[in-house]
C-alpha cells in the first residue's frame, strides 16, 4: 500500500466505498462496445469493475509503486492495457483501440486539465463520468455570470453538456482529503474548441478584474486595435462595450473569436 504522505503528494485519494463504486458503474452505463479510459488507476478497485464489463480498458497510472498491485488485480483480464505514465504527457491520440468513454476517479491535482485534454485530443470520446474535487466540478458546470464561471467552464461547454451528477463526501476515500468531491457527467455534442477560440477564451479571462476588451489588449502579441475591435464585436453580440468575460456564454465566445478574425 502506498503511504498517505506519498498519496497526497501525487494527488491520490483511493475510493474505498462500495456504494460509490456502484453509483459510478451505474452512471457510466458501460458495456461490451465501449473502450474506456481510466485516468488514475490507483489500487485497481474501479479498474477491476470496468474491466469485467467493457470491450477494452486503458488504465493510466502515474505512480510506479502501484504498478505491481494494479497489474496483479487486472492480470486475469485480456482486455486491459495498463500505462504507467503521466496522463498529461502520454500521447492519448495513440491509444489503441481509441477510447469512447472516460470513467475515472481523477487525481485532484490534474482533474480539470485532464478533462479538457481528453475533450481536445480524443474526439471519439462521447461520455465522461468522473470524480473530481467539488470546486472543479462546479467550475466545469458553471453558468455565465457566476463567480465559478471561467476558462474550464467555457472550453468544456463549447463541446459538451456538463452536469454535476451528485455530491460525494470526503470519507469514502483513503487517505481522507480536506475537500468534498462530486461526480461530473459530460456528454459531447460537438468538436473541441479550435485553437483560435481557445486563445480568445484564455486571453479574455487572463485579467478578470478588467473588461474583456482590456484583457484581450494585454495578451502577448495583441495588435494595437484589438481593444477597439473587441468592443465593437461585443456590441454586435448585444453586449455593452465594457462587458466582462464572465458575462459571455460559451457560444458567444465562439462568435466573438469569429468576429475578431474578420
Amino acid at each position: 500500500m502506498v503511504s498517505a504522505r506519498r498519496a497526497r503528494a501525487l494527488g491520490q485519494n483511493f475510493l474505498v466505498d462500495r456504494n460509490i463504486l456502484d453509483v459510478i458503474e451505474r452512471l457510466a452505463g458501460v458495456g461490451d462496445d465501449d473502450v474506456v479510459l481510466e485516468i488514475g488507476g490507483g489500487l485497481g478497485v474501479l479498474s477491476q469493475r470496468l474491466a469485467a464489463r467493457v470491450g477494452h480498458l486503458h488504465v493510466i497510472e502515474v505512480d510506479p509503486a502501484l504498478e505491481p498491485q494494479l497489474r496483479d488485480v487486472l492480470m486475469s483480464y485480456e482486455n486491459v492495457t495498463v500505462h504507467i505514465a503521466d496522463a498529461l504527457e502520454l500521447d492519448l491520440a495513440a491509444l489503441s483501440p481509441g477510447p469512447t468513454k472516460v470513467v475515472a476517479n481523477l487525481p485532484y491535482s490534474i482533474a480539470a486539465t485532464a478533462i479538457l485534454r481528453t475533450i481536445d485530443e480524443l474526439p471519439g470520446v462521447d461520455d465522461w463520468v468522473v470524480m473530481v474535487q467539488r470546486e472543479v466540478g462546479e467550475r466545469l458546470a458553471a453558468a455565465p455570470g457566476t463567480s465559478a464561471y471561467g476558462i474550464p467552464s467555457v472550453l468544456a461547454q463549447l463541446a459538451c453538456e456538463v452536469r454535476v451528477l451528485r455530491p460525494v463526501g470526503r470519507h469514502v476515500f483513503r487517505p481522507v482529503p480536506n475537500v468534498d468531491s462530486v461526480l461530473v457527467g459530460l456528454r459531447r455534442f460537438g468538436p473541441a474548441a479550435p485553437p483560435g477560440v481557445r486563445s480568445v477564451v484564455q486571453d479574455a479571462f487572463a485579467h478578470r478584474r478588467k473588461a474583456l476588451a482590456g484583457s484581450l489588449a494585454l495578451s502577448p502579441g495583441a495588435g494595437s486595435d484589438v481593444r477597439s475591435r473587441a468592443r465593437a464585436a461585443l456590441v454586435e453580440l448585444g453586449h455593452p462595450p465594457g462587458e466582462r468575460a464572465e458575462r459571455l456564454s460559451p457560444e458567444e465566445f465562439r462568435s466573438l473569436a469569429a468576429l475578431l478574425e474578420r
